[in-house]
């Protein structure tokens, strides 16, 4: 029997047999497709949403710990909580710890071998004394030191014939015994002594704005006009000189002894230099409103890092 081909008429011309037949084959094999693939599937079960997180390099605040280190004891973990020693908080920078241990900063990055200042982490425990300090007798010195005054032993009379050798009770005369002078060990001196006794003055000349509050105010706002001097309250060098310590603006950090510094914030100019020495009412920086509401001084002292009343150590206006 035989098979009708089709074939395709073209206007003014007849396809060939074979010809039809090759066009038949093309249209057939043109209707088989190819299978299509699914696009890639992307697998973000395994990243970590830090990774899109930029951390700033050189960042001068305390961070936590990364997570591959988070089982990674931290330096000094060993000694947190003992005397002498500082355990970093958030937030925290080298200035600003050495401000709350009345130290410089840059002896206490020298202390614990630190070449990084700014790599300091949340929890990394700090000394904050010199090497060849004792912390435990710095944490037991007392406050103020009593004096003892030398006196002669007052003996009465009844009793030193009583005890005088050879004293009869016939009413001889017995020789008087002499008096033995009371042996009173005068405490050593310090080598802190004269921390204590620093010539105090008020750095700025302006009336008292707000007065030292130990919860809400660590020192005085002393009001004035932009521009007006401000003077070191003691003799000292200055530890630092910046705006690196966040609510303080413009501050100038000075070390008055071992116990005391002084800082002074908000100023407009700064006019001394870190490691420069200062004299007791010379003029260190210009009054201004960096960082603060409006022109004024925010003055503390600190001993041994705790801020104190500043009026109970500056001579009465």
């Amino acid at each position: 029997m035989r098979r009708n081909l089709m074939f395709f008429p073209v206007p003014g011309r007849t396809l060939s047999r074979g010809l039809t037949t090759a066009l038949l084959v093309f249209l057939l094999a043109a209707c088989v497709q190819a299978p299509r693939r699914a696009p890639p599937v992307e697998d973000r079960s395994t990243r970590s949403p830090a990774a899109a997180v930029a951390v700033p390099a050189g960042a001068a605040v305390a961070s936590a710990a990364s997570a591959p280190d988070a089982g990674k004891p931290l330096p000094g973990a060993e000694n947190a909580g003992k005397p002498g020693y500082y355990t970093v908080k958030p937030g925290d920078t080298m200035i600003r710890i050495g401000l709350e241990t009345g130290q410089n900063w840059k002896d206490i990055a020298r202390w614990n071998g630190m070449e990084n200042v700014n790599a300091i982490e949340v929890g990394q425990v700090l000394r904050v004394l010199p090497p060849t300090v004792d912390p435990t007798v710095v944490a037991a010195k007392p406050v103020a030191s009593t004096k003892v005054e030398a006196r002669p032993l007052e003996t009465k009379p009844g009793a030193a014939a009583a005890s005088a050798p050879g004293g009869s009770a016939s009413g001889g005369t017995v020789a008087a015994a002499p008096q033995a002078p009371v042996i009173t060990q005068t405490p050593a001196a310090s080598s802190n002594r004269d921390d204590d006794e620093l010539n105090w003055a008020w750095p700025a000349s302006g009336a008292v704005l707000a007065n030292y509050d130990e919860a809400r105010n660590k020192g005085l706002a002393i009001g004035g006009k932009a521009g007006d001097p401000v003077t070191a309250a003691a003799d000292g060098r200055v530890v630092y000189a910046g705006s690196g310590l966040r609510g303080y603006g413009n501050l100038v950090i000075v070390k008055h002894n071992t116990t005391y510094l002084t800082a002074y914030a908000h100023n407009q100019t700064l006019l001394v230099k870190e490691d420069q020495p200062v004299k007791r009412g010379q003029k260190i920086a210009e009054m201004g409103s960096t960082d603060a509401e409006r022109v004024q001084l925010h003055f503390e002292i600190r001993k041994l890092g705790k801020p104190v009343d500043p009026v109970k150590l500056l001579p009465p206006r």
